[in-house]
């Protein structure tokens, strides 16, 4: 094998294999080979797709001011269908919104209003993250029609909080950490504060055990809370740090809480003792 035989063995790449026998020759002819050749053909390469590019821009822009046709025949702009106007008061302001009759609660908070602290789980009803409190109940916005709640009080997670003041069951949910992901925490902080009502109201639930004997302002189990929280699915499983929220808030007794943020001090002393456990290793 003769030294120009190897060279070409060694220096032909895919992209030689794309090259005409007039380009292959040039480019020996030049002495851009191996490596080099390589990023000859790349470079090559970026400047013909920025060309390319250029080029195709330049048309778009001589398009864009082009006049229509008289005859141009354009496709008409989706719009709302079945309009039907709405007033609701979401979260102590009145909101009159135009909606297709066919529109979900869940959809007009959130993609007309903006309100997007209510979330879309499975939007099917099974899950109860798009819980919100209408007119004291909690309802699933995912199954309910925005048009039906005309004239009715909409509160969702925004309008939970006093101003900068959190609601007690907010503040609960953050002591006794009974969320992880954030996720279902909306759904479950307004389930959550509608249930308090429920039992103010005396509303019994399935494991309600006499209910000959129910007044107002019962006094809720751990086996109440979940039961009347079943609807409401965390998949991160914070469900103990959920009903020791509520559990507080309901009685009015504070708890210790069962976590706390690390002290400089106690990091200090853990990391001792990591390397203590590393130098007996």
């Amino acid at each position: 094998m003769d030294d120009n035989q190897e060279r070409k063995d060694f220096s032909s790449t895919e992209s030689d294999s794309q090259l005409s026998a007039d380009e292959e020759t040039l480019l020996d002819q030049l002495g851009i080979v191996g490596a080099a050749r390589r990023k000859f053909l790349g470079q090559s390469m970026a400047a013909l797709l920025g060309t390319f590019a250029f080029h195709l821009l330049a048309k778009e822009e001589a398009f864009a001011t082009l006049a229509a046709a008289p005859d141009a025949v354009f496709a008409q702009t989706p719009g709302v269908q079945n309009a039907v106007k709405v007033l609701l008061k979401i979260n102590g302001s009145a909101q009159r919104l135009e909606v297709d009759s066919r529109t979900a609660l869940l959809d007009a908070l959130r993609e007309t209003l903006g309100l997007t602290g209510t979330k879309k789980g499975c939007d099917q009803g099974q899950c109860g993250a798009c819980t919100v409190i209408v007119d004291g109940r909690r309802v699933l916005s995912c199954l309910t029609l925005a048009a039906s709640c005309e004239g009715k009080e909409v509160t969702t997670i925004e309008g939970i909080a006093d101003g900068d003041n959190l609601h007690p069951m907010q503040a609960a949910f953050i002591k006794h950490d009974g969320f992880q992901c954030g996720y279902c925490t909306p759904g479950q902080i307004c389930s959550a504060v509608a249930l308090l009502q429920e039992a103010k109201n005396g509303d019994a639930s399935h494991v309600t055990n006499n209910l000959r004997t129910i007044a107002q302002n019962l006094e809720l189990s751990d086996e109440e809370i979940r039961e009347r929280m079943s609807g409401n699915i965390c998949r991160c499983g914070a469900y103990p740090g959920i009903v020791a929220a509520i559990r507080e808030v309901h009685s009015g007794r504070e708890t210790a809480q069962a976590w706390h943020f690390a002290s400089d001090e106690e990091i200090a002393v853990a990391l001792n003792q990591e390397s203590k456990a590393d130098e007996i290793v």
